[in-house]
């Protein structure tokens, strides 16, 4: 199977990489920068405009575009900029690559985001429930532009002309992985130094997916053809920010977390040069469609996902 991954040289990326170069798939990626990958052959692009990459969608079976400006930053006007053109553009002039192409995809992955739904502490969000709204009274504004980007994101995908071409939208949440640099290798560092506490008053929900079962799940999608439009991938059991520090502090063998009032936590994501809302809004995300047409998870619970990452941090070393 060829497989195009455009953006992947993050550590979502990273994991799919690693997994398809196992299975001896056939590994393009599609990157601004220079890669040098084992078992991947990269290919430059700008992602805006068609050129020569694009004779690369021809004859493919899978596109996973994972391109995007991280969100792990500071949320200024250049950056937020920076995060909607960076996806919304690449993701047209894939579809304008796939419209070209003689031989089209099967199957077009689009990464999407969680942060689509709704904060909210009542009910958890399924592919069923209704998405965030561009006016969210009361909320602070760059939490809605984060949402304007997360439908504008969409919006783009589902304009995207591509008859023979399966589309589906992965609302991800945060995709763990034991690699240096990654969301749980930041967060199992503060735990070890007590500094993982609660964070404001610590009932925001925390949707989480191991990268084993980010992968899989990928896979499911790629053999189940029934599959097309939005599918949520995390993990069935979703848990409020106190309790996944506690299970992760657990993990690393830390005996207590320094809470951390939003005043604090302000100060040390301006200092960490990111933003607050990455760990205050509440994502309360399950993946109702997958877990319907009979996926099964190898890590449903955070408990299990931490003490399998920690293990694979060790080892690694």
């Amino acid at each position: 199977m060829k497989v195009i991954i455009p953006g992947g040289s993050g550590h979502v990326g990273a994991a799919l990489i690693r997994h398809f170069v196992k299975r001896k798939d056939e590994v393009v990626l599609l990157s601004r920068r220079a890669e040098r990958i084992t078992g991947v052959r990269a290919v430059a692009w700008d992602g805006a405009t068609l050129g020569d990459w694009s004779s690369e969608i021809d004859g493919a079976d899978v596109i996973v575009n994972l391109a995007g400006r991280s969100v792990n930053c500071r949320y200024s006007a250049t950056n937020l900029d920076d995060m909607m053109t960076s996806r919304v553009n690449s993701t047209r002039v894939i579809g304008e690559a796939i419209a070209q192409a003689k031989r089209p995809p099967a199957l077009w992955l689009q990464a999407s985001t969680a942060t689509i739904y709704p904060h909210r502490y009542d009910a958890a969000n399924d592919e069923t429930s209704p998405l965030a709204t561009r006016d969210l009274p009361g909320e602070p504004r760059t939490w809605q532009v984060s949402v304007d980007i997360a439908l504008a994101w969409e919006e783009t995908l589902d304009r995207a002309t591509t008859p023979l071409t399966r589309k589906v939208a992965l609302r991800s949440s945060m995709t763990m992985s034991p690699d240096r640099g990654s969301v749980f290798a930041v967060m199992a560092s503060l735990a070890k130094k007590g500094l993982f506490g609660r964070i404001g008053d610590g009932n925001q929900f925390v949707s989480w997916i191991h990268e084993v079962d980010y992968c899989r799940a990928l896979d499911f999608l790629i053999e189940h053809d029934d599959m097309s439009g939005p599918v949520n991938i995390c993990s069935p059991n979703p848990l409020a920010q106190a309790e996944f520090a506690q299970v992760l502090r657990e993990a690393v063998g830390a005996r207590f977390g320094l809470p951390t009032p939003k005043p604090l936590l302000e100060i040390g994501t301006f200092l960490m040069k990111t933003e607050s809302e990455l760990v205050l809004k509440s994502r309360r995300v399950v993946p109702a469609r997958l877990m319907n047409a009979g996926f099964e998870f190898q890590f449903p619970t955070w408990s299990s996902a931490a003490r399998d990452l920690v293990a694979r941090s060790i080892r690694s070393r």
